[in-house]
């Protein structure tokens, strides 16, 4: 099969499939100069409310594809552009990871907000393996999710790890039994898409360390009306309509 990055929306999840089976579903440099418009496109859909990452068949992604590249092309900047678009995607983001989650597996998934895992899964930084030096912003990246000390064991060693090691460390939010994954991520999905987007928005930018939009989101919560929805709702005991959407 072809390399590509297939994608559909249902119910208000986008999912974006990894599809380079022959390869381990290694990003080819198409494949990352393609996410970053990929993921525009998505942002800015009215339908999409939550975007799972996955990868096709048993492996979430084994890196990239050195063999894609051309000459004149840095393969760095390719990972790092794709990795700051998923990033920056402003509705929650999901990776959903079987098997191997390596080089710039690691990268994209560690990108997303949250990563949900199946056993059996393994996650490793390889850059050490090949004498490059791993991005600055990857690296920070890398070390707020499981801290100084992993990140350097990640980064030095160039090991794998198993999916338990991953859980501890604080890479993976969920570890699910083997041949529960997709159903849980599509209930975690739904679950996503029922709650406030004015709430979940403002909260991965806060949580992201963004300091300079407190005033924006105190004035977003003003004019929205999901406060009083949301407070109506829970009295009335039923589901709440919000209103508030994150703009294209």
């Amino acid at each position: 099969m072809e390399a590509a990055l297939l994608h559909d929306v249902s119910d208000g999840i986008a999912t974006v499939v990894i599809s380079h089976p022959a390869k381990r579903n290694a990003m080819t440099a198409a494949m990352w100069r393609a996410l970053p418009e990929l993921l525009a496109g998505l942002a800015a859909d009215p339908a999409v409310r939550v975007l799972v990452l996955t990868g096709a068949g048993p492996t979430f992604c084994a890196g990239a594809d050195i063999s894609s590249l051309t000459g004149d092309e840095d393969p760095q900047a390719l990972s790092v552009a794709a990795e700051e678009a998923l990033a920056a995607f402003p509705k929650p983001t999901i990776a959903a990871i079987r098997g191997f989650c390596v080089g710039g597996g690691s990268q994209l998934a560690a990108a997303c907000d949250l990563r949900f895992a199946e056993e059996g899964a393994s996650f490793g930084v390889t850059p050490a393996r090949l004498g490059i030096v791993y991005p600055s912003s990857s690296t920070r990246r890398l070390a707020g999710l499981v801290g100084p000390a992993t990140a350097k064991y990640l980064l030095f060693s160039a090991e794998l790890i198993d999916a338990e090691h991953a859980l501890r460390a604080g890479f993976l939010s969920e570890l699910l039994p083997e041949g529960r994954l997709e159903k849980r991520v599509a209930e975690f999905g739904r679950i996503l898409v029922g709650r406030s987007q004015l709430t979940q928005a403002a909260a991965k930018e806060f949580a992201d360390g963004r300091t300079d939009r407190d005033a924006y989101w105190a004035a977003q919560a003003a004019g929205s009306g999901d406060t009083a929805e949301g407070v109506a709702a829970f009295l009335e005991r039923r589901t709440p309509s919000f209103s508030w959407t994150v703009s294209g």
